[in-house]
Order: structure tokens, then C-alpha cells, then sequence
């Protein structure tokens, strides 16, 4: 069954020694829960500069696909200890990335839960950024309805 969520996500990246910016971002959404697999969407905002993309998001045991589609395309799986390709395209052009999974720890169920990623992205074989991916997901909270704290 298919739920309107709360997500709340916080980007950290860093690009060298002690340097580090964020992105904090909250928005509406869709969250299903199979037993197995947590599946969400929700539309990108120009907050995170992909106004007029949506994000598909697929959590399972071992891995993360995040879809991209619109202003934005991209796929990217993330897999503890494993680097990945992928096509990054947006208005301006489009780029061949990897990224080194170096973490990722996920705990969700039938009202939500969190998913943190730990990777480095590269272009060329070159350092582009550290990044820190945090994402929670919450029941949205219906008139008159205490139960979901």
C-alpha cells in the first residue's frame, strides 16, 4: 500500500581537508513497504538546484537505486564496497561519474524509517566530492490523529 510521507534529507559533502557544506531539504512524498523493500518518490525542489525532477528511491538489503528523471537524470546504485558508473545529465550538459559506496546503513518498515549513505564521487578518475546522505521518511500525520508521535 502506497502512503503519503514526510521526507526529510540532509546532504553533507565535502570537497578537502575540513571543508564541508550542507543541504537540509524537506518535502512531500510516496512510501511503500513490501517486507523486503522500501520504494519512495518525491518532486526535487530548487533547493536542491533539480526544480522540476522527480527521485525515485528503492531501499533493499543490500543496495540503493536512486532514479532521477526531468530536469535531472540519473541512475545511481550504491552498494557497500562498490564503485558504480553513471550518466549525470541536466540542462547544461552531461557528465560519466563514479562513486565509491563506503557505507550504508538502512532500517525501515511499514511507517517509514532512514537509510544514511557514506560515498565519494570522481569524474575523469579525479576527486570531485566526499558525501554524506541522509534520508527519513515519516508518516504524514492525519487530522485528529495522535497515534503516528
Amino acid at each position: 500500500m502506497t502512503k503519503d510521507v514526510v521526507i526529510y534529507i540532509r546532504s553533507l559533502y565535502g570537497y578537502g581537508e575540513g571543508e564541508e557544506d550542507s543541504i537540509d531539504f524537506t518535502t512531500d512524498g510516496r512510501y511503500s513497504f513490501d517486507g523486503d523493500t522500501a520504494c519512495l518518490s518525491y518532486q526535487e525542489s530548487e533547493v536542491t538546484g533539480m526544480e522540476g525532477t522527480e527521485t525515485n528511491v528503492v531501499v533493499s538489503a543490500d543496495k540503493v537505486v536512486v532514479d532521477r528523471s526531468g530536469t535531472v537524470t540519473s541512475r545511481m546504485v550504491f552498494s557497500p564496497g562498490e564503485k558504480h558508473a553513471f550518466l549525470y545529465e541536466t540542462p547544461v550538459g552531461s557528465a560519466t561519474m563514479h562513486m565509491n559506496t563506503r557505507g550504508l546503513t538502512s532500517r525501515f518498515n511499514e511507517h517509514g524509517g532512514h537509510v544514511e549513505i557514506d560515498y565519494v564521487l570522481d569524474l575523469e578518475h579525479a576527486f570531485v566530492s566526499r558525501n554524506r546522505f541522509k534520508l527519513t521518511v515519516k508518516e504524514q500525520k492525519k487530522m485528529g490523529d495522535r497515534s503516528n508521535g
